[in-house]
């Protein structure tokens, strides 16, 4: 199963939608004209049923197969949100809404499981039935968790779920995944510090909020360097050290810091929210001052089901015609995890070549890499509902 004939057909119909996206990007669940887009597509293509209005502003299409008989039902999903950053790549479809842009290749995802969607509404060439996901606010906005308690798993019937992403640096063409964690859980902590405020000239007369703030930010590191063992994943980063004061000359009687905490593993997760707290009090206590501390849980580990990993593998093996790498865990966040908490399934990484990273300004999805996406989409519907 290599890329398909009809992907290259279909890539210059592929990459407009794909430039139509970039040109017009959406945040968070406001992905109304993204939606509209979406929709029109797939009843464009046949499907024999498009829903809108899934987890508010997702979209679900269903494609029955060859056969009469219910079947297995497999969800393929891309997400559709983009970023609050200004664009930098001087595209000819570069954003034209200031401030935002596809800086992930949700844009590229959209179009590419669009395309894959064509495909099968026009093959059939498998018993049972396919549902392609459109969803909603992955930036932070858990539009995962909103399809799945608007009972999408339920309404649609789906048995088995698949995601993808594309990577800066993974090669053309290559595929990477790995079973069990692979993406992080993503929590945010704020700590507000409140000491005694006063002249600069005068610490002595002051509790100095700046100087707790700069200790903590260093003792939060021992979570991770000394309370962690070693051979596990954790991540704790301080973001932000903001002071109620820009003067020169004021020791400021309130600092607020924000970070991120990312884990694999649960109990570590429980673990590392524990310690922040006790560091926060205990650092505060010790030259006078006081911490609160709130602690903001974020997107869950995405684990991979192990039987769907090896199959989503093996599919991009016949993809790509290259052994699908081992991925190493990753830190960032991915509510897909959500999708895969409810039903078993897997999420694969396919390359974006030497590109700009992810998140940043100067990002652009590659194009190239809509043929293989496309293939592989096909791929696990028709390898896991064979046509008879």
């Amino acid at each position: 199963m290599p890329i398909k004939n009809r992907f290259s057909e279909l890539l210059p119909d592929i990459t407009a939608w794909r430039h139509d996206l970039h040109i017009h990007p959406e945040l968070m669940f406001d992905t109304h004209r993204t939606a509209a887009f979406v929709a029109e597509k797939l009843r464009e293509f046949g499907c024999d049923e498009v829903a809108t209005g899934i987890g508010r502003t997702g979209v679900v299409g269903v494609i029955h197969g060859r056969s009469n008989t219910k079947g297995r039902v497999v969800g393929l999903r891309a997400d559709m949100d983009a970023l609050p950053i200004f664009e930098t790549t001087g595209l000819p479809y570069a954003s034209q809404t200031p401030g935002v842009m596809h800086a992930c290749g949700h844009d590229g995802h959209t179009a590419m499981l669009l395309g894959a969607a064509q495909y099968l509404a026009e093959t059939r060439n498998f018993d049972g039935t396919a549902v392609v996901i459109f969803q909603p606010a992955e930036e932070g906005g858990g539009g995962g968790r909103e399809m799945v308690e608007d009972g999408m798993m339920e309404r649609f019937g789906i048995q088995q779920v698949f995601g993808m992403h594309n990577w800066p640096g993974l090669p053309l063409g290559q595929f990477a995944i790995r079973a069990g964690g692979f993406f992080a859980a993503t929590d945010e902590f704020t700590i507000s510090l409140k000491g005694r405020g006063g002249h600069a000239g005068k610490p002595h007369d002051t509790i100095d909020t700046t100087l707790v703030g700069a200790h903590l930010v260093v003792a939060l590191q021992s979570i991770a360097s000394r309370n962690t063992d070693p051979t596990q994943s954790i991540v704790v980063s301080v973001t932000s050290f903001r002071t109620e004061s820009d003067a020169y000359n004021v020791i400021p009687e309130l600092v607020e810091l924000r970070g991120t905490v990312r884990t694999h593993d649960d109990d570590l997760r429980i673990m590392a929210e524990s310690r922040l707290r006790q560091i926060a009090h205990h650092s505060a206590e010790t030259f006078g001052a006081q911490a609160d501390v709130a602690w903001k849980k974020g997107y869950p580990v995405m684990a991979n089901s192990p039987e769907e990993t090896e199959f989503a593998a093996a599919v991009a093996e016949q993809v790509s015609g290259r052994p699908t790498e081992q991925s190493a865990p990753i830190m960032a966040g991915e509510d897909f995890a959500y999708m895969l908490q409810s039903r078993p399934g897997a999420y694969i990484l396919i390359g974006n070549g030497d590109s700009a990273s992810v998140h940043h300004a100067a990002y652009n999805f590659n194009d190239e890499a809509i043929p293989a996406g496309c293939s592989w989409w096909a791929g696990i519907i028709e390898t896991a509902m064979p046509a008879a």
